[in-house]
């Protein structure tokens, strides 16, 4: 057999593995998230909707960014309406900022829990209400086991699940599809325009289901998500520094 023709079935079989998980193939009907090269990282290029995605940050401005990237996935999510359900044991999120990332604060339910575990409770039983676009939650700790819960709930309901640690102890392995870690970058302004300017983020993928790995630097403008720069690393090196660290 030629190096082509194994290469082609190597490329089939991929393909065929896609479909039997349950993974959408691109058409029409799927609307982009508009993240440019990013979404190319994920299975057939399109965003992963109906599993668990998981954020990991190290402190306050790590947890306040990607609180900010998340929104923005939010209010892509919702853009044709839906209810998002956002349950956390802080009060540290200003509603009203939601509207700069295109999500309607009146849209979303805000649950606040004295407790952690009653936190993963009221996530598992919100994933499984099908009427929910995405539930997001802000924990300390996820281990495998509750995230198994968790995309158990999803993979029957099709709702998308977004779980934060903040300063997580121990970072181990998760059920989850996916796991993010943002951090900050100096904002973009307008040319000769004083002030602040537009959210920017270095987006690292650390790991994802079926998909690719990557680095990214994006910006959040009026129109959506806008790339800063092709900065994608797939190399052995930087997958190796992340592994080294304990958050691949």
């Amino acid at each position: 057999m030629l190096l082509t023709e194994k290469k082609a079935l190597i490329g089939q079989l991929k393909k065929d593995l896609l479909v039997w998980q349950g993974v959408p193939q691109k058409s029409a009907d799927v609307i982009p998230m508009g993240l440019g090269p990013l979404e190319e990282a994920f299975p057939n290029g399109i965003f992963p909707r109906g599993v668990i995605h998981e954020f990991v940050s190290f402190d306050r401005v790590g947890g306040a960014v990607s609180c900010g990237f998340i929104s923005g996935l939010l209010g892509k999510l919702m853009r044709n309406g839906g209810i998002c359900i956002w349950i956390s044991c802080f009060h540290t999120l200003f509603p009203t900022a939601l509207k700069s990332f295109g999500v309607v604060p009146e849209n979303v339910i805000f649950v606040r829990m004295e407790r952690e575990k009653d936190v993963l409770w009221a996530m598992e039983e919100a994933l499984k209400c099908e009427g929910i676009t995405a539930v997001l939650a802000e924990i300390h700790h996820l281990d495998f086991v509750q995230s198994r819960r968790l995309q158990l709930a999803v993979e029957k309901s099709a709702v998308t699940g977004f779980i934060l640690q903040h300063n997580p102890k121990l970072l181990g392995a998760t059920a989850c599809a996916a796991r993010w870690k943002i951090s900050s970058r100096p904002s973009l302004l307008e040319d000769g325009l004083p002030g602040i300017g537009y959210p920017s983020w270095d987006i690292a993928l650390l790991k994802v289901r079926n998909g690719n790995p990557g680095r990214w630097q994006m910006t959040w403008t009026a129109g959506g998500f806008e790339p800063v720069a092709k900065t994608r690393q797939e190399t052995e090196g930087w997958a190796q520094s992340y592994h080294n660290r304990g958050l691949a």
